[in-house]
């Protein structure tokens, strides 16, 4: 009789990582560029940690730097409300949980979607391995019949294994998968989201929906929802943007997000351009086409924001867009997205006394020589500035809607209708899912606030109470 106790259960932690190991080599063999981009990020990464003593020592400090080389992030696009469903429940095996709601809608492209990622602090440092997860609005398609059409291609598929929807019941009825489950729960996951170059439409469908919207397409008229993207972490995008060029990768015009700063804060994204790659069609060996939607990305990440540094950030974005109508495409995009972002303050110190982003906090080894009660005082900012405190950044776990939005538009062309109408749909996407999203900010305000805690109760000991400013 197998062992089936708690003990012999894989962490999530582990799973996460085997299945994005695994999900990482898939994608190396199915686009070979992606491996070319990991090499060319590793490249950079150890350039820049040799160049930035300091900035390799805070990372050593703050239990960052270990992650770097695992660090994904990749993206799904689903057609159904149960794909969708099935996707939480899957992800929750490897310890991920819905974050944050992204209308896409607004910029053009008919989805909305949330990030699967973990939430602790101590699971983000195992690895913070991430799907942003988008679903289609059918609704949007505004051709009626065509509509129908899709809802009823999709509503015949299955994207997931008899068997991985076995693991799924069995690992939330036992409360965890043993060893071997945990590897057959990878593999037979990993089948969702492997690419196929068959379609399941033949090509007048396919033109149909391909001319609704490109990633209408996509959606519907493949077996499952392919990765059509991988994502690693680089310390300087910029550097690897630059280099793109010359490792063979057609690079997009420009980096999405805030402009380069001795800060960086929240998130910078670039990609190669989507690959053609062949398709054939039902209806025989002669239906032989082409489709466009796998690419390779590259993001860097900084500080989270507070709401007010949010807010900040959302005026100044809006104030570049107010200069111009061609967003990030036109040529003097750059400089007058640095112009703007001279008013955003860009030293942490300005960043954390300010309350603009959100900030870690834990003893040096003065502060410890201090613990137990000896300290005085209740004063965050007091402790900092005797040294017995250190404030870490806290890294943007998460995704931009406008970013997301230009990666999206570079890598599927310009053709397609730019504006629906603004409507967030957020409560209907939470009944799909069948869960509440998490709020992210309130998941950075809650780290922030557990390191203060704990500063303090190693300085004070548990027997005194009060709150400590955070000077924020």
């Amino acid at each position: 009789m197998s062992d089936t106790s708690p003990h012999a259960f894989v962490s999530s932690d582990e799973i996460r990582t085997r299945f994005s190991s695994a999900m990482s080599e898939m994608y190396r063999k199915e686009v070979p560029q992606y491996g070319t981009l990991i090499e060319l990020v590793a490249d950079i990464n150890a350039q820049t940690l040799q160049a930035q003593p300091a900035l390799m020592e805070q990372m050593q400090r703050s239990g960052e730097l270990p992650r770097l080389g695992v660090e994904r992030h990749g993206a799904i696009r689903v057609g159904t409300a149960a794909e969708l469903s099935m996707l939480r429940r899957l992800f929750a095996i490897m310890g991920m949980e819905p974050v944050g709601y992204y209308d896409l809608s607004v910029a053009g492209v008919p989805v909305h979607s949330t990030a699967f990622r973990p939430v602790g602090d101590a699971a983000l440092l195992a690895n913070p391995f991430r799907v942003f997860t988008s679903l289609l609005r059918l609704d949007l398609i505004a051709d009626e019949a065509l509509r129908a059409e899709a809802a009823a291609i999709l509503a015949r598929r299955s994207i997931f294994t008899e068997r991985v929807l076995a693991l799924i019941a069995q690992a939330e009825a036992a409360g965890g998968l043993t060893d071997a489950q945990a590897d057959e729960f990878v593999r037979e996951a990993l089948e969702t989201f492997r690419w196929h170059s068959e379609s399941t439409v033949d090509g007048a469908t396919y033109e149909a929906l391909h001319k609704a919207h490109r990633l209408v397409a996509d959606v519907v008229c493949f077996k499952g929802p392919h990765i059509n993207h991988l994502t690693p972490r680089t310390l300087d995008i910029d550097a690897a943007q630059a280099a793109m060029p010359a490792r063979g990768m057609d690079a997009k015009d420009v980096v999405e997000g805030p402009p380069r700063r001795d800060c960086p804060i929240l998130l910078r994204q670039t990609s190669f351009k989507a690959l053609k790659e062949a398709v054939h069609f039902a209806g025989g060996a002669s239906h032989a086409g082409s489709h466009t939607a796998r690419f390779g990305e590259i993001e860097q990440r900084g500080v989270a924001l507070t709401r007010k540094g949010r807010a900040l950030y959302d005026q100044l974005l809006a104030q570049v867009r107010d200069m111009g109508n061609a967003g990030s495409a036109a040529p003097d995009y750059g400089q007058r997205l640095a112009q703007a972002f001279q008013s955003f303050p860009d030293t942490h110190e300005q960043l954390r006394s300010q309350a603009l982003a959100f900030y870690r906090y834990a003893l040096t080894d003065e502060g410890r020589a201090q613990s137990g009660g000896a300290a005085d005082g209740t004063d965050l900012q007091e402790w900092l500035e005797r040294g017995w405190v250190r404030a870490e950044p806290i890294i943007y776990e998460d995704f931009l809607p406008v970013s997301a939005a230009g990666i999206f538009q570079s890598n599927l062309g310009g053709e397609e209708q730019k504006q629906y109408a603004a409507h967030a749909a957020q409560q209907a996407f939470e009944a799909d899912l069948g869960a509440r999203v998490h709020d992210e900010i309130a998941l950075y305000e809650a780290a922030q606030q557990r390191s203060i805690d704990q500063v303090r109760a190693a300085l004070l000991g548990p027997a005194l109470r009060g709150p400590v400013m955070a000077a924020l």
